[in-house]
């Protein structure tokens, strides 16, 4: 019952593992579109990050949006610097899973991306996504801008209204502005376009965001 009740907490920064320096290498071009996963980005395009429950069906809920220039799968909001996955899964991180998304805003808004988040997972679940238990599947949204930010909280008060009228609980999703982000490692880099029969807990909680 400890260690379970361990990984439903984030662990203070002295008590994380202590990680290390060299970072985990990954591939230079995306799987699906042939476009850099690491930058300079083409002048222009922007950053966004979240969490949503396992990064493996996250990650492909967006790449396959229009306008998303690169996605990456990897680990932020924790205190362990260059984490390795099972670190991660152990709890002892305070990591979530997270992607990457690069878009170019002329093509897709900020708050698209937005609704894709908040209609392609369950944000009312705390440190879980279905049957995914732990804190690295907690709901999260990592700004890069104040404008993101502002964005971000005006669109939880527009789905928390949703989610109520249909009898959900309060959303948990946690909204900061984006902490340094690390990189998976290369095997879950757009897992489900090499494996596509490959493991997808997100599970939505069919309601729109818009009417």
């Amino acid at each position: 019952m400890g260690l379970f009740t361990k990984k439903l907490e984030i662990p203070s920064a002295d008590s994380a593992l202590p990680g290390r320096t060299q970072e985990t290498p990954v591939p230079e071009q995306h799987f699906v579109n042939g476009n850099p996963m690491k930058g300079p980005f083409p002048e222009g395009m922007q950053t966004a990050m979240f969490g949503l429950g396992c990064f493996w069906g996250a990650e492909r809920r967006f790449w396959e949006q229009d306008g998303v220039y690169t996605t990456a799968a990897g680990y932020s909001a924790g205190s362990t610097p260059n984490p390795s996955y099972e670190e991660v899964c152990s709890g002892m991180t305070g990591h979530n899973e997270v992607v990457l998304v690069v878009f170019d805003p002329t093509v897709v808004s900020y708050e698209s991306l937005l609704q894709n988040f908040w209609e392609s997972h369950n944000p009312t679940q705390g440190m879980r996504q279905g049957n995914d238990v732990g804190t690295q599947y907690r709901s999260g949204i990592y700004t890069f801008s104040d404008e993101q930010l502002e964005e971000a909280l005006v669109s939880q008060e527009v789905f928390q209204t949703r989610l109520e009228e249909k009898g959900f609980p309060a959303i948990t999703t946690e909204v900061f502005p984006a902490p340094e982000f690390y990189y998976a490692e290369h095997y879950h880099q757009q897992y489900l376009a090499k494996v596509p029969n490959g493991y997808c807990g997100l599970g939505g909680t069919g309601v729109c965001y818009t009417d």
